[in-house]
């Protein structure tokens, strides 16, 4: 059950959850941005009872919820829930305490997503927060654990079961990341550690180097840091993401001579500033198997690229594992694909795992589509161009994705 974005609920939910028990079943409830105050949570504490089965309960976006009706809840929550959003839930630091008290108890919570709350952690040193992760600790089957924009400066975290750990946005951590990492070396099953837009420093990054996931888009990287990155933390990891930071145009060498063959899955260089020799490094990467499993390239926004640099990434080869490529141009731009098209056309029979192929904004002609078409004949590939071009000037319309070709 959804009733999100009703702001008429607020103040009223007692009207709505005396009725929960005719619909006793339900396994999802959702009340994101209702306005809900502390009344209305206790009301819908009173009425969990009714609804046993219940296993994901969001209440995010709820500015009112956070104190003592939020506390009364979390001692009625079912022992069926496996999610719990609380997202900008305005929640302080004494339900910092609450929450962990609370759901260490839950013995199949597996996702925790308390993520905008910067109060949780204003008491900090008076031991509320860290109360709350010591609690955590206790909550065996706890995977995903999500403290974005929390106002974080350290983390203490001893969740042996996590395999997400999502604390990005706080700039306190910036500069104390290898704190941080060495509380995170014991947990064996992480595979992903988010720090996006958190300011890392050159040792924030040469700390990152225990981790197959590093989501570092928008994080400000400067070029110290970005040396720092490729130096030591990239030859072992499977997941790049450091779209949106600037400083990676030009550098990419760094990031691409470190990797290990066949390790990295996934590489996100989204509105990076490369530039043609930057996809020739790439191209080159390609060709020395370095690339051989990847499975999703984004290269997507990048306008400085020149045709050289497309041709030569497609002409490279080694990308036989690849399912998903983006290489398409921001909003506002437009430019012609016949010149690396031809390439792109021969490499489709090597790029056999192909299921989207995704080039917004590039401008092709009615004869180009029918040749893309034609060799994608009989193959489930999603097609992302935009409409026709008439009398040479492509419509800047919304984008209306090829149908699956078969």
């Amino acid at each position: 059950m959804d009733v999100s974005w009703n702001e008429l609920i607020g103040g009223s939910l007692g009207a709505l959850s005396s009725h929960l028990s005719h619909v006793g079943g339900i396994r999802v409830l959702r009340l994101c941005h209702c306005r809900l105050n502390n009344d209305d949570v206790t009301e819908l504490g009173d009425a969990l009872s009714a609804i046993p089965l219940l296993e994901i309960l969001d209440l995010s976006w709820n500015g009112g919820i956070g104190g003592k009706g939020l506390q009364s809840l979390l001692g009625k929550l079912p022992a069926t829930l496996r999610e719990i959003h609380l997202v900008a839930c305005q929640l302080t630091a004494a339900d910092a305490a609450a929450l962990g008290g609370a759901l260490c108890a839950q013995p199949r919570l597996c996702v925790l997503d308390i993520s905008s709350n910067p109060q949780l952690t204003q008491e900090v040193e008076g031991g509320c927060f860290r109360d709350m992760a010591a609690a955590l600790s206790n909550a065996t089957s706890l995977t995903t654990l999500r403290l974005h924009d929390c106002g974080l400066s350290s983390a203490c975290v001893s969740l042996t079961s996590l395999r997400e750990l999502d604390v990005s946005c706080n700039r306190g951590l910036s500069g104390g990341l290898d704190q941080l990492t060495s509380d995170l070396a014991h947990l064996t099953h992480l595979e992903s550690l988010d720090l996006h837009m958190s300011c890392l420093t050159c040792a924030d990054l040469e700390s990152c180097s225990l981790f197959p996931r590093l989501p570092l888009n928008s994080c400000s990287l400067s070029q110290e840091s970005f040396t720092a990155l490729g130096t030591n933390s990239t030859s072992t990891a499977a997941h790049i993401d450091v779209s949106w930071c600037k400083v990676v145009g030009g550098r990419t060498s760094l990031l691409l001579d470190a990797l290990q063959p066949s390790v990295l899955l996934e590489l996100r260089l989204s509105s990076c500033g490369l530039s043609t020799e930057d996809l020739c490094h790439l191209a080159s990467a390609c060709r020395h198997g370095r690339l051989s499993s990847l499975r999703l390239c984004d290269v997507s926004y990048n306008a400085s690229v020149g045709d050289d640099g497309w041709c030569a990434l497609f002409e490279a080869g080694g990308l036989g594992s690849l399912e998903e490529l983006d290489l398409s141009l921001r909003p506002s731009s437009s430019a012609s694909c016949s010149s690396w098209l031809p390439a792109l056309l021969r490499a489709l029979p090597g790029l056999t795992a192909l299921s989207r192929l995704s080039a917004q904004r590039w401008r092709i002609s009615s004869q180009e589509r029918q040749k893309l078409k034609q060799c994608l004949k009989k193959r489930k590939v999603l097609l992302e161009f935009d409409t026709e071009v008439k009398d040479g000037v492509s419509s800047h319309q919304t984008t209306n994705p090829e149908k699956t070709e078969e």
